[in-house]
């Protein structure tokens, strides 16, 4: 990837933060995976260099969670992207959102680039996922900032051949539910930009807050920026 992972890793915006237990963000979510994803993230984060990942290892092998969460509204990303909306130096710093009262009318979930294998060229390198919620919390001196993620699945092994884009779709679990897991800020790159590939059927009313639900297919917009154009290719 020409211009690789961000400068500086996003952050989580502080000023917009509550407190609760997994527990209660469990509950808040309708997600009752939610603290058992925390305590699996937790060992993959100590033991990173273990055989076994926390995938393959039984729940009660994995770190408890005592303290408790704070929970934000957005994470900010700045990376090295050339263009004229960045200025001479290159340099721009982006907003993703995660909010229930986006302008106080909707909610707002955004979708990001994650950086998986940087020695892979474009796509074939990066993961897209659709932001639940950002937080963070403290583990034995530590400060975890994360977010739960649903996951997309790139199809494929080369861009459409018509739109030059590659397609993602949601990726379920073997009940029909969402793909989900607990990812580190430090592996976000830039908010993403999908399209929906509509069929030839006629599209009932929705909000804006289920276009990223509605549809089975998305293209990854990679002419929505510079950088996306030099990422997703």
């Amino acid at each position: 990837m020409p211009f690789g992972p961000p400068i500086h890793a996003p952050y989580i915006d502080w000023l917009q933060g509550c407190i609760c237990t997994a527990e209660q963000l469990s509950v808040e979510m309708a997600e009752p995976r939610l603290p058992a994803l925390i305590r699996r993230f937790l060992y993959d984060q100590i033991y990173p260099n273990n055989v076994l990942t926390s995938a393959h290892v039984a729940l009660s092998e994995c770190p408890r969670l005592t303290g408790k969460l704070k929970v934000f509204k957005s994470a900010v990303a700045t990376f090295h992207s050339p263009s004229d909306p960045s200025g001479i130096r290159g340099m721009r710093r982006e907003y993703i959102r995660c909010t229930n009262d986006w302008k106080k009318t909707e909610t707002r979930y955004d979708v990001t680039f994650l950086n998986r294998d940087p020695d892979l060229p474009g796509m074939l390198g990066i993961d897209v996922v659709h932001i639940q919620r950002f937080f963070s919390f403290d583990h034995e001196g530590t400060t975890y900032p994360c977010a739960f993620v649903h996951w997309f699945k790139l199809l494929g092994n080369q861009p459409d051949g018509t739109t030059g884009m590659w397609i993602v779709q949601p990726e379920r679990d073997i009940d029909g539910n969402p793909t989900s897991s607990i990812i580190h800020l430090d592996c976000i790159i830039q908010a993403c930009h999908l399209v929906p590939i509509f069929g030839m059927k006629a599209i009932p009313p929705l909000r804006t807050t289920d276009t990223l639900t509605a549809f089975k297919y998305y293209y990854v917009n990679k002419y929505v920026d510079n950088h996306a154009y030099q990422l997703a290719f």
